[in-house]
């Protein structure tokens, strides 16, 4: 693999931070005080064509690997916009990754030109308040009456439910008794949102409150069969297509947060003057930071690695993991060392590093815990035997 990012790649994150620079450090530090989707960074990046990506030319995408997403998330996140701005259009990246490899022709033109464009933004609605991870034990059901499907139940940690048009949604199909594999009797939907049927309830959260995070509840909705991808009962199927890819860009993101602590910490170790000296001169200052640095550095070739097997179709399973896992540790470290570097300051919210620790969380925490990633890396790579 190339460890030196290409005259292309370059292009591509000097033009993203180009656009992010019109969203300052204290655009973002607003957007966590008040909240409200960033509406206008998500068309900034819109009207240049960057929500399609990774989507192919034929729908109006710019039909680019895994890597240039990647590229494209981590300068986000790195320019200080950080998890808020990298999760207003994460769902662009990899969500419909499903209607790509499995929609039919009718439904990649309908369903992906719009969020191209930016005139329709969309939801991923998995997780349900009773399941966890445990994807397999899903109760939303939707129920098929003959051109279309009615669907009841709840979901829950969904982003952008409250203000997008449309919801990628994962219900049970077939009762959990009546299918030979756990995996089997799910079924994957792209539809609109019908306020009259679905509420959403914004929970209050420890950060990124510029992008919300929702309980979903889900009376008696209606879905045309249409708007059913692929084949009934395979929908967890086509989830799985998408996971390695979530992982890897969730990697980036995170390793772009943990530069945007370290630069601003960085900077504050060369300006701070404390007994006549910058703070910066103190090895107890200097050595956690050059730490960071080294974390951070390895854990982005680790996410280049994956990222380059997944666009070669190669398996990547475990270094898609390891990725996500080394990335959010090494950006939660580096986090938490811009705070203290700051001292007091640091937990001052005009400083920004604060910010940055809460939203660090976020990469530790999502899509999957560090103690499955463990887990994997032991059963799958170490040929250790399951131990859930």
């Amino acid at each position: 693999m190339e460890l030196n990012l290409s005259a292309e790649h370059r292009e591509i994150r000097d033009a993203i931070l180009k656009i992010c620079e019109r969203f300052g450090a204290d655009y973002w530090l607003e957007k966590d005080r008040v909240g409200g989707f960033p509406a206008d960074f998500h068309q900034a990046l819109a009207k240049d064509g960057w929500l399609g990506i990774c989507i192919p030319q034929a729908y109006g995408g710019s039909g680019l690997g895994l890597t240039e997403a990647a590229i494209m998330m981590q300068a986000i996140a790195e320019s200080g916009a950080g998890m808020s701005g990298a999760s207003a259009v994460h769902m662009n990246i990899f969500g419909l990754n499903p209607v790509v490899a499995f929609g039919s022709e009718e439904q990649k033109q309908r369903m992906l030109r719009p969020l191209i464009a930016g005139k329709e933004r969309a939801c991923f609605a998995v997780t349900e308040p009773n399941t966890g991870l445990n994807t397999t034990q899903l109760k939303t059901r939707a129920d098929r009456q003959g051109d279309h499907y009615v669907l009841n139940g709840a979901k829950t940690f969904i982003s952008t439910a409250s203000c997008v048009e449309k919801m990628l949604i994962l219900a049970r199909t077939t009762p959990l008794e009546s299918v030979k594999s756990k995996s089997e009797g799910l079924s994957l939907f792209y539809t609109t949102i019908d306020r009259n049927h679905v509420e959403t309830r914004e929970i209050d959260k420890m950060g990124r409150k510029a992008v919300d995070t929702n309980q979903v509840f889900i009376d008696g909705l209606k879905v045309a069969v249409e708007d059913r991808i692929g084949d009934e009962g395979k929908g967890f199927h086509y989830i799985l297509h998408g996971m390695n890819a979530e992982r890897i860009l969730v990697a980036a993101e995170a390793v772009g947060l943990g530069r945007a602590a370290l630069a601003r910490a960085t900077q504050y170790a060369k300006e701070r003057i404390v007994f006549d000296r910058q703070i910066g001169k103190n090895q107890g200052i200097q050595h956690p930071l050059a730490e960071c640095w080294m974390e951070l550095e390895a854990a982005n070739l680790m996410m280049l690695n994956a990222a380059a097997k997944f666009d070669r179709g190669e398996a990547c399973g475990a270094e898609a993991n390891a990725a996500k896992y080394l990335a959010a540790e090494a950006c939660y470290k580096t986090c938490q060392a811009a705070v203290m570097t700051h001292g007091g300051y640091g937990y001052a919210r005009e400083y920004h590093v604060e910010r940055y620790l809460r939203e660090s969380l976020i990469p530790r925490i999502a899509p999957i815990s560090p103690q499955l990633i463990l887990c994997f890396v032991a059963e799958k790579v170490l040929g250790l035997p399951k131990s859930y």
